[in-house]
C-alpha cells in the first residue's frame, strides 16, 4: 500500500509545455501546475507551512481558530489543514472575490467574512478587519502577507522543482505577486543557481506593483477584475531586489489567453494564470534568454464559474 494523507499530496507539481499556446516562439514556454495541488492552487503550501511553524512555535494548539486575510485561495488551503489537524477557520474575503470562492470555504466549513474592496490603510480593509478579529478573539492570525515561512516554503520546495524540472536550465521565470512569496522564494533559489536567468512580475494594469519593479510603468492605483494577484502596496514578504522586470497585463488580455489555455491547451486555470502566462509569452518572445520560460499556474477554474469573464468565455462557445 503506498497511501498518505492528503496533506502529503502537496507540492511536486507538473511542468507541462504550452504547445499551441507558444508555438513559434523562440524558446519553450512551460507552465508550473499549481493548480493540481489538493487545494487547487500553490497557496496549500503556505498553508501547511505556516501553521506547521506555528504548531512547532507552541503558538497554535488544539481547538484553536485560524483567522485569516484571504482572496479565497489561501482559504482553501487553510481549510484542507485545519481539517486534517482539527482547527477551526475563519476567513475574511474582500467583496469582489468570486462568490464560488466563498461558497467553497463555506462548504469546507470556514466561516466566511465578506467586506468592502478598501484600501490597506481603511480599517474595513479584509487584512485590517482579520487583525481585529485575532485580537477580540483570541484566535491564531496566519497573517500570509509578512509571515516568513512563506517565502521560505518556496525556496525551499517550489524554486528546487522548477530546476529539477528544467535540468537546471531556466532562462526566466514569471509570475504574479499576491502575498509576493512564490515570486520571491523561487526567486532567490533561481538567482542563486544562475544570476543570468531572470524573473518577471506579472501585474493587472490597475495595481502600483509593477511600478514599484521598473519606475518607468505608471504609479496608477485602480480597480482590476482578476484575482488574487496584483495591490497598492508591496506585501511584506514580496522582496523587489529578484525582480529583473514588470509586465503590465489588462483584464481582456488576461481572461483572453485563459480561454486559450482552457481550449487549446486543456489546462484548466483562473484568470491570473493567463496575467502570467500573456507576460511570459511576451518575454520568450523578445527572446535573449538561456533556456525555458517557466510560468506559474496559480489556481483552478473552479472557483471562477460565476465570474462574467468566465460566463463570457462560455457563451463565445456557445
Amino acid at each position: 500500500m503506498n497511501a498518505a494523507g492528503i496533506l502529503d499530496r502537496i507540492g511536486n507539481t507538473p511542468l507541462v509545455r504550452l504547445d499551441r499556446v507558444a508555438a513559434g516562439l523562440p524558446v519553450p514556454v512551460l507552465g508550473k501546475c499549481e493548480f493540481l495541488n489538493p487545494g487547487g492552487s500553490g497557496k496549500d503550501r503556505i498553508a501547511r507551512a505556516i501553521v506547521e511553524h506555528a504548531e512547532r512555535a507552541g503558538e497554535l494548539r488544539p481547538g484553536m481558530t485560524l483567522v485569516e486575510a484571504t482572496a479565497g485561495n489561501t482559504g482553501v488551503g487553510l481549510a484542507l489543514v485545519a481539517a486534517a489537524r482539527g482547527y477551526g477557520l475563519s476567513c475574511v474575503m474582500p467583496e469582489k472575490m468570486s462568490a464560488d470562492k466563498r461558497a467553497a470555504l463555506a462548504a469546507l466549513g470556514a466561516r466566511v467574512i465578506v467586506v468592502p474592496n478598501a484600501p490597506p490603510a481603511d480599517p474595513r480593509n479584509f487584512r485590517r478587519v482579520a487583525e481585529r478579529l485575532a485580537a477580540e478573539y483570541g484566535w491564531f492570525p496566519v497573517r500570509q502577507f509578512e509571515h516568513p515561512a512563506n517565502p521560505r516554503v518556496h525556496e525551499e520546495t517550489t524554486g528546487p522543482e522548477i530546476l529539477a524540472q528544467c535540468g537546471g536550465r531556466v532562462g526566466a521565470f514569471v509570475c504574479g505577486a499576491g502575498t509576493g512569496g512564490t515570486i520571491t522564494g523561487v526567486g532567490r533559489v533561481l538567482k542563486r543557481h544562475d544570476a543570468g536567468a531572470r524573473v518577471v512580475l506579472a501585474d493587472p494594469v490597475g495595481s502600483r506593483l509593477a511600478h514599484l519593479v521598473t519606475p518607468d510603468h505608471p504609479d496608477h492605483d485602480a480597480g482590476y477584475a482578476v484575482e488574487g494577484i496584483g495591490g497598492s502596496e508591496p506585501p511584506a514578504v514580496l522582496d523587489l531586489s529578484v525582480i529583473d522586470a514588470a509586465e503590465r497585463v489588462t483584464d481582456d488580455e488576461s481572461f483572453a489567453v485563459t480561454g486559450r489555455l482552457l481550449r487549446e491547451e486543456g489546462l484548466l486555470v483562473g484568470g491570473s494564470s493567463g496575467t502570467v502566462v500573456a507576460a511570459a509569452l511576451r518575454v520568450a518572445a523578445r527572446g535573449g534568454v538561456s533556456g525555458p520560460v517557466v510560468a506559474i499556474l496559480a489556481d483552478s477554474w473552479d472557483r471562477y464559474f460565476s465570474q462574467p469573464w468566465m460566463r463570457q468565455l462560455a457563451d463565445a462557445c456557445g
